[in-house]
């Protein structure tokens, strides 16, 4: 079922000078984020060319034979790059492995961390880093809406996600052939980092889990993103905002969906906000640095070097 818990909010107050108007968005979004832990968003400055350009450049990718694909594959590479296949993954053991397959691109500034690998097909890379380059543009104007609604000032965040541990994650889900095991599309989990902005082809399948324990099946919102909060922001909040569980069921035809998960920088300090501590209280949680935490909930789930979510 659909739920109005998981609210459509147009964010474009948040680019303009009108300092009411964007209170005004943060608050709703800070409901959110307290509440379901999800949120729909219109308004965000993508243009609706580029997101196209994105699907049909993921579309490109996936049609290649799988020779190719593994050519780039994660397992090959350092730094959550690259080619994830068919079950590799299993965000819920429990579940089975994952049906699903992948492709990883991360923020890269050439000295700290490899740049990132390419299939050759024509014009594929700059649609697809013009599709990361804009959505992390929408991702650090929701991080000044959390600012607003938190109390802090709206660039608290600017600074922490200026040298992100970012990744862009092109996902297609087989549709569920008649008679097949059951196995999810992708098992249930919550994600690790700050936000995610999911753009979906408008088939279903992506479901939240309510604090009560009832399944949700996320809205399509045509041209606009599906974003979570992650495990690192509810920490950073001492669990005022929600790192909410969801999952993917498998569709009933073939899906695409392109995840834009934006954590902070490796060294910013993620340490309870002082307005999210109650008066008298200890907080929740020791102060981390994102990478220190981020590489604990990895090697925690994995038992192995950073592995991607989905």
């Amino acid at each position: 079922m659909t739920d109005p818990q998981i609210p459509v909010i147009d964010i474009g107050a948040l680019r303009g000078p009108d300092a009411p108007a964007r209170r005004a968005v943060a608050a709703h979004i800070g409901a959110a984020c307290r509440g379901i832990g999800f949120f729909a968003i219109t308004g965000h400055g993508v243009p609706a060319a580029c997101i196209d350009d994105a699907f049909a450049a993921s579309r490109a990718f996936f049609a290649q034979p799988v020779a190719q694909k593994v050519e780039l594959a994660h397992g090959r590479l350092s730094h959550n790059r690259g080619y994830v296949g068919m079950g590799v993954e299993a965000l819920d053991e429990k579940q089975g492995a994952d049906q699903k397959e992948a492709f990883n691109l991360i923020w890269t500034d050439q000295a700290t961390r490899p740049s990132n690998v390419w299939p050759t097909i024509d014009g594929w890379r700059d649609r697809v880093q013009a599709y990361f380059d804009a959505t992390f543009a929408a991702g650090r104007l929701l991080h000044r809406a959390f600012a607003l609604d938190l109390g802090l000032a709206e660039d608290f965040f600017d600074d922490k996600i200026d040298r992100p541990q970012a990744t862009l994650r092109l996902l297609r889900y087989p549709d569920a052939a008649p008679g097949a095991a059951e196995a999810p599309g992708a098992g249930t989990h919550t994600d690790y980092g700050n936000v995610t902005l999911l753009a979906t082809d408008g088939v279903g399948g992506l479901q939240v889990r309510t604090r009560e324990g009832q399944w949700l099946d996320a809205p399509t919102v045509p041209g606009g993103f599906i974003c979570n909060i992650g495990d690192c922001l509810m920490r950073w909040t001492n669990d005022v905002y929600v790192s909410t569980p969801h999952r993917v069921v498998r569709p009933v035809r073939e899906r695409y969906s392109i995840a834009f998960f934006l954590d902070p920088n490796p060294d910013a300090l993620v340490s309870a906000i002082p307005s999210c501590v109650p008066p008298g209280e200890a907080p929740h949680h020791a102060p981390v640095t994102a990478q220190a935490y981020l590489q604990s909930r990895f090697d925690a789930t994995y038992g192995a070097p950073a592995r991607p979510v989905a």
